[in-house]
């Protein structure tokens, strides 16, 4: 379709949002007002048209104007707000109000296109501009009217919950392979089986090219599908196409997966217990020590992050469901709460991947120690070296070796006993070993 097709297609608006709260913020009504008193055109784009349509929460609001950046600049200075030119080079002016941070553009052209850096030229054709996003469901914009335009039937593909790219598909992934995997995050989010047929076929001849992408992007990326209300179906159509074993070859079954996103979100309400990606990716990977550090260097995954994956499979055979209370508080305060969470619902979604449905004991015990999970305090044994001292008992190896075997005689009771009752069991101990 020529630019002069488009500009007929999206001269009119198509529909029109109900008052926008995100549109009445300090930062946005400001800008709104610096536009208006300078009399300059403005839509808002993106993000924030495709959620308020869908009625879901609106998270960060950009908006595009005609203006080139220097005279965005000087509407801003001009209503008393102090434009930030960090990304002016792209076209890009921000303005802080209140902590709110609002992205102002300038209606650009791709000239040339070569990955996350592509060349781009002003404009003052929306069509032109929305030509050059990823998904026709990101490609429409709106007045602060409310007015809707959109040059590639964006609304209905919304309603349908179809992701299409704008263009040829795999034109698109050819300028930015990570549109590849931005293809399957706004399917997991916004799509409705099956995918749009071209960006399969598009991401299939692609898929060998994501290892080009870095790891953060992939990492941010991953993570985002990974907490979708149906992570493990994305990641079958990811599979399909080859685009998971090049990003993740250590990853197994998907039935973990799909169990452990069905127990996050809909079979148990307990604090603490919600989607979590880190986890998530925990319950899609087979593999071993290496094969996680693989995974975390691949990934760049944080020292916290590494960290907390290798726990949960470090001591996924010490959580189980038949644990006395006891035992519960023993590993709680060995372990720590989250490590116990992750461990739990790992191994739970574990044994639900191989049987559906699991004895009500089993379940019983598995919500057992998850609400128990949630209102553990954290407790600390009771007696130091000074306590020893008391005793007799001087420093070295005997007095460690006995406050050691206090703290596990406490543990075993699980770790319930004050300073006296300890006090008490250390006394008998030493009095025992003088006889």
């Amino acid at each position: 379709m020529s630019r002069y097709e488009l500009e007929i297609k999206g001269a009119e608006p198509v529909g029109k949002l109900s008052p926008q709260p995100w549109m009445h913020t300090a930062a946005v009504q400001g800008v709104m007002d610096a536009f208006d008193a300078a009399e300059a055109d403005f839509r808002f784009v993106g993000g924030c048209v495709r959620d308020a349509i869908a009625k879901r929460p609106v998270k960060d609001v950009d908006i595009a104007t005609p203006e080139v950046p220097e005279r965005v600049m000087e509407i801003l200075a001009d209503a008393g707000l102090k434009p930030l030119p960090i990304g002016i080079d792209h076209g890009t002016v921000s303005v802080v109000v209140d902590g709110e941070m609002v992205e102002i553009t300038t209606l650009r052209r791709d000239v040339e296109t070569h990955g996350r850096h592509a060349t781009v030229a002003f404009t003052d054709s929306w069509s032109e501009d929305a030509a050059r996003r990823d998904f026709t469901i990101n490609a429409m914009s709106c007045t602060q009217d409310g007015d809707i335009y959109d040059f590639f039937d964006g609304l209905d593909d919304l309603a349908r919950g179809r992701v299409r790219f704008v263009g040829r598909a795999v034109d698109r992934i050819d300028e930015d392979v990570l549109r590849l995997l931005r293809f399957f995050r706004f399917f997991a989010h916004y799509g409705k089986p099956p995918p749009d047929e071209a960006a399969i076929t598009a991401c299939r001849l692609k898929a060998s090219r994501l290892p080009e992408l870095s790891g953060e992007r992939v990492r941010d990326e991953l993570f985002k599908i990974l907490l979708a209300p149906d992570p493990a179906g994305v990641l079958s159509y990811m599979r399909m196409v080859g685009a998971l074993v090049q990003l993740l070859p250590e990853a197994g079954s998907l039935g973990k997966l799909k169990s452990l996103a069905w127990l996050e979100t809909n079979a148990i309400k307990i604090e603490g217990v919600a989607p979590d990606a880190l986890r998530r990716l925990a319950a899609l990977l087979k593999t071993d020590d290496p094969g996680l550090d693989s995974v975390a260097d691949r990934l760049r995954l944080s020292n916290k992050q590494r960290d907390r994956l290798h726990e949960a499979f470090l001591h996924r055979e010490m959580i189980a469901p038949d644990l006395t209370e006891n035992d519960r508080r023993r590993l709680l305060h060995r372990l720590g709460g989250e490590t116990v969470r992750d461990g739990a619902l790992l191994t739970w979604a574990g044994a639900l991947a191989v049987e559906a449905k699991l004895p009500r004991l089993t379940t019983d015990g598995w919500i057992g120690l998850l609400e128990q999970t949630a209102a553990w305090v954290e407790v600390d044994f009771p007696l130091r070296g000074r306590d020893a001292k008391k005793l007799g008992l001087a420093p070295g190896q005997g007095m460690g070796r006995m406050l050691k075997a206090i703290q596990a005689w406490w543990e075993e009771g699980g770790c319930h006993a004050d300073y006296d009752a300890c006090f008490a069991e250390m006394k008998r101990r030493v009095e025992e070993n003088q006889e």
